[in-house]
């Protein structure tokens, strides 16, 4: 093996380096390939055959192997190593490149691979922190020297910002989907109202985010004082477990009595620990919470040491919240159902009052018809729609889905309603609207509750739309008789404390439609099962487009209908269309 640098050379051309460096940092931000193009770059001063980049956990304060050429994986893959410790350890610790001529005489030497004889360590540092070191090593003693400890250096120096941007961006990406596929999880599951079929639900959906071995759910019983398995998978077989956990023994009981989530990488050397799986090496209990009280345990279990991560604790805790609410909705489906019965004069009433909060009237505008028509599932429903006057002939367009059904979600829609009027006065723009609504309903958080809105902003005189979404389903604009779907999506509101929304802008000609509509137009189904579907909508729009604004809101209505009759309709339909006048001349035209 023989360096790009020999003892007697001292010099290289940096501008074609830096460029390289530069090249790396502008082409990528996936973190693997990043760290790969970085070796690709420092191979170009030495001609190395050991070589890894380490991270540092700043919590821990250990440098984790994340990128490596020539070590036995199984090293890398166990390998800790402390700030201060070994030659990398120093390295991040001084903030200084350690050169080492012979590892064999220098006592801080960590062995990773045989007959290696000298090593470098070059710290990774960016905005005064250390993320990280390179290091490499080689079988020959005195193989590296000063001049390429400084071209390390410069590298290292370079391409830190880089490999901290790309950490970023893979925290963030990971992070985004994770909340976007616990945000489909809760909605699914608020939907099951049958306790046994919820909790196999559950199992499924918490393998879309983990990859766990052991899946129990323990609930607490009646006297408050033991946990009794209520579901258990093991390896994805159903089994049925009999025992019983006392309040506070094992690690379960311990989450439960403690309230919090507890994460035990090795639970041979967790004196808390119950052995009923002797495969189990890893364990996650998280504890289930309804309304400021314990009501179970969500438990996972592998066979591998350190399988569970921070990240899977955070992750099952938020989802345990959701869990803990559609696990009470299921069990206290049938004392709802009587209360419903109980009051179904009241909601004939409630009815009258719902319809009455709608628009009693359309907005009238020299440039734009608007038409809209609101139908529950059942007596009252969970869906909204409005027009909110803002001043230079504009006006703000909302349609809105509450989860849920019945009096609880048209109670929570009228909540809706109030706060998006009491915001009105200030004409915020639409992803304005949406934040302010999403932190007033934050305020106010009720469980197994939140609304997915479109709000719009229509200017009369310039012709434009802005719309931002929330969760809505996508709606379709009709421009040069051609349907096009917009793809304005968003987190429901009512979920998260801080959400940021996307706005979309359009300049509206003469015979242009927008088209909003809730789930439950989509979701209608015919006596076979089939769902409506996006298809039949945008086909129906597309039939609408020399006619009116009506013709689109009665069209899809009757079109529905006829493709539900004799089935109960299961969620709330509500649909808003607007449409750019044409000119009295264009009319006679046609």
């Amino acid at each position: 093996m023989g360096s790009v640098l020999s003892k007697t050379e001292h010099h290289l051309p940096i501008e074609p380096l830096l460029l390289d460096v530069a090249d790396v940092l502008s082409t990528s931000l996936d973190l693997d390939t990043t760290l790969r193009r970085v070796a690709e770059v420092v191979r170009k001063v030495i001609d190395y055959e050991i070589f890894a980049i380490l991270l540092l956990n700043e919590k821990t304060q250990e440098l984790r192997f994340r990128f490596q050429v020539g070590y036995p994986p199984d090293f890398t893959e166990r390998t800790r190593i402390r700030v201060g410790m070994g030659v990398t350890g120093q390295a991040a610790q001084s903030r200084q490149a350690v050169l080492v001529n012979d590892v064999t005489q220098d006592p801080r030497y960590v062995a990773g691979v045989p007959n290696v004889r000298s090593e470098l360590a070059v710290p990774l540092i960016t905005k005064n922190r250390v993320i990280g070191v390179i290091d490499i090593e080689a079988r020959e003693p005195g193989y590296f020297t000063e001049e390429h400890s400084r071209l390390l250096t410069l590298i290292a120096s370079r391409m830190a910002a880089g490999i901290e941007n790309a950490q970023l961006y893979t925290r963030t990406t990971r992070q985004a989907r994770i909340l976007l596929l616990l945000n489909e999880i809760a909605r699914e599951l608020t939907s099951i109202l049958n306790v046994d079929e919820l909790l196999g639900r559950i199992a499924e959906l918490l393998r879309r985010l983990i990859d766990y071995q052991m899946f129990s759910i323990l609930m607490l019983d009646g006297s408050g004082e033991k946990l009794q398995h209520r579901f258990s998978l093991r390896f994805q077989e159903n089994i049925h477990l009999k025992h019983e956990i006392p309040l506070g023994r094992g690690l379960v009981g311990y989450a439960a009595e403690t309230r919090q989530a507890v994460l035990v990488p090795d639970v041979s050397k967790d004196p808390r620990y119950i052995e009923l799986n002797p495969e189990t090496k890893s364990e996650l209990a998280v504890p289930l919470v309804y309304k400021d009280k314990v009501i179970g345990v969500l438990d996972l279990e592998h066979t591998r040491r350190g399988f569970f991560t921070e990240e899977h604790k955070r992750t099952v805790t938020t989802l345990a919240a959701q869990v803990a609410i559609a696990l009470e909705n299921a069990r206290l489906y049938e004392e709802i159902a009587r209360q419903e019965r109980r009051l179904e004069r009241d909601l004939s009433l409630a009815r009258e009052l719902q319809f009455r909060l709608l628009p009693p009237t359309r907005p009238k505008m020299q440039h734009l018809e608007v038409a809209a028509k609101f139908v529950p599932a059942r007596t009252i429903g969970g869906d909204l729609y409005d027009f909110v006057p803002y001043s230079m002939s504009r006006l703000g367009i909302v349609i809105g889905d509450v989860s849920g059904k019945g009096a609880p979600a048209a109670i929570y829609a009228a909540l809706v309603s109030g706060i998006l009027r009491s915001h009105a006065p200030i004409e915020p723009a639409p992803a304005e609207m949406l934040s302010a609504v999403n932190q007033s309903l934050a305020e106010r958080r009720i469980e197994a509750h939140f609304v997915s809105l479109i709000y719009a902003v229509w200017d009369d005189q310039q012709r434009t739309l802005t719309v931002a979404n929330s969760g809505l389903p996508r709606p379709i604009y009709l421009h040069g008789g051609k349907s096009e779907v917009i793809e304005a999506t968003g987190l429901p509101l009512g979920l998260f404390d801080e959400v940021d929304y996307d706005e979309l802008h359009f300049r509206m000609k003469p015979g242009d439609m927008f088209v909003f509509f809730s789930d439950g137009i989509l979701d209608a189904r015919s006596r076979s099962g089939e769902l409506f579907g996006r298809g039949r909508v945008e086909e129906i729009v597309r039939s609408c487009k020399s006619q009116s604004a009506d013709c689109v809101v009665d069209s899809l209505f009757q079109a529905v209908a006829e493709h539900s009759a004799g089935v109960e309709t299961f969620d709330d339909q509500t649909v808003v269309a607007i449409r750019v006048k044409e000119s009295a001349d264009a009319a006679k035209k046609k």
